[in-house]
């Protein structure tokens, strides 16, 4: 298999000037012209977008790029379609591209809907005569009605995401580069633009995205990169990149709210003492008992992604600071749509601190992404001491089966009469 996009080693630094406070009018530029006075220089800064990335994007493979705001993203798009050109390093492109960097880029806003739809096609590449035959098909995908005829400056947003996708989309490009764009759409639009991504993927199409949606990432890319402060932090398994950006995201945010080793440590009642710090709907609870580092083990040691028929581990530490020790450990299993799969309650002795350990010989989990929800409570469930939810997940590839659940089982075929 050919690579469709590989960058070597690149770099793009932007050069920033710091903003002239100063105000002047026609005659004190002439006096200083007579003056024969210079403009005095302003200190100029450099911005690294982009620090040595190196990364192949595979022919036929969806490549998902994540990170903060800020982190280089949408640079290393704009280095991929050619709108910016490397400062240093190569990037290599082999394929027709088609792009989605910028919501209504390329659209002339006094123009209607369908004569865009011309200007857009002739910017990627086509010709007015297979502009022509596949104007009608845009237009049925883009589902405008009667506004495809009105100025695209009094489209919505959705509307502009609509337009641009599907004229996007139907330029038969060799790769189609995404910005984060669909997040503007509707749920019907959103399901629309997937099902034609997927048509894309079946097709052997290329397809480099950013999202910050990490379901999405897990669930419809073949491979992932992690940028972060315009360097690449971690590359190859999608499931494996995002844990690897939550973690590093979670242990950022305890870092901001820790105070230096030689201060006594002040916590707010509300705060834990380690790990995630607590967030309405994923940490919550008194803390006066708090669950300690949880580990996800398969066969041979710490494991995120599971066969259906690997043995699955989990090991959790916990400690009562304050209060009954008489606990309880809930774990809920759900699918990434929330769906429930198992949910299993475990008594725990009244001892100040232990680790509990929870095996599974078979996993028996169809192909899927998985989150794990934790509730340590005591007094039979009313006092709820850390609840831990969707902090804790892992992906099962099973590609022979489909379905929720990959339970042991035979087929047997008898011939004849019963």
């Amino acid at each position: 298999m050919s690579d469709a996009i590989v960058l070597h080693d690149v770099g793009k630094t932007f050069r920033k000037s710091t903003v002239r406070r100063e105000y002047t009018t026609l005659k004190s530029e002439v006096v200083r012209w007579l003056r024969r006075e210079r403009r005095p220089e302003l200190p100029t800064a450099s911005i690294h977008a982009l620090r040595g990335v190196s990364l192949t994007v595979p022919q036929g493979k969806t490549y998902g790029l994540v990170g903060r705001n800020g982190s280089g993203k949408s640079t290393l798009l704009k280095l991929v379609t050619g709108i910016y050109t490397p400062t240093s390093g190569t990037v290599e492109v082999h394929g027709r591209i088609s792009a989605l960097l910028e919501l209504g880029a390329g659209f002339h806003p006094d123009f209607s809907g369908r004569e865009n739809i011309f200007v857009n096609g002739i910017i990627l590449g086509m010709s007015r005569k297979e502009i022509r035959s596949r104007v009608d098909a845009i237009i049925d995908f883009a589902e405008l009605g009667d506004f495809i005829d009105e100025p695209v400056r009094t489209y919505s947003s959705g509307m502009y995401a609509r337009l641009a996708f599907a004229v996007a989309t139907h330029v038969d490009p060799e790769i189609l580069i995404i910005d984060e764009i669909l997040s503007v759409g509707d749920e019907h639009f959103a399901r629309k633009s997937a099902a034609k991504m997927e048509e894309f993927r079946r097709a052997g199409k290329t397809i480099l995205l950013v999202t910050h949606d990490m379901a999405t990432l897990q669930r419809r890319c073949d491979l992932a990169a992690w940028l972060d402060g315009g360097t690449l932090m971690a590359s190859g398994d999608p499931v494996e990149v995002v844990n690897a950006y939550r973690t590093a995201v979670a242990e950022a945010e305890v870092a901001a709210v820790e105070q230096p080793a030689h201060a006594p440590r002040q916590l707010s009642p509300q705060q834990p003492r380690s790990g995630p710090p607590a967030e309405p709907g994923r940490r919550w609870g008194s803390f006066q008992s708090e669950l300690g580092p949880v580990a996800l083990e398969g066969p041979s040691g710490p494991q995120h992604v599971f066969a259906p028929d690997d043995i699955f581990r989990l090991e959790a530490r916990f400690e009562h600071f304050d209060g009954p020790r008489e606990a309880a450990l809930e774990l809920t299993l759900r699918t990434e749509g929330g769906t429930t799969v198992w949910v299993s309650t475990v008594e725990l002795s009244a001892t100040a601190q232990g680790t509990v350990e929870l095996e599974l010989p078979r996993l028996g989990l169809g192909d899927g992404n998985y989150l794990l929800d934790l509730m340590l409570s005591t007094d039979k469930g009313q006092t709820l001491r850390d609840v831990q939810r969707g902090l804790h997940g892992f992906a099962v590839r099973a590609a022979s089966q489909t379905g929720l659940i990959a339970p042991v089982h035979t087929w047997a075929e008898r011939t004849g009469n019963p």
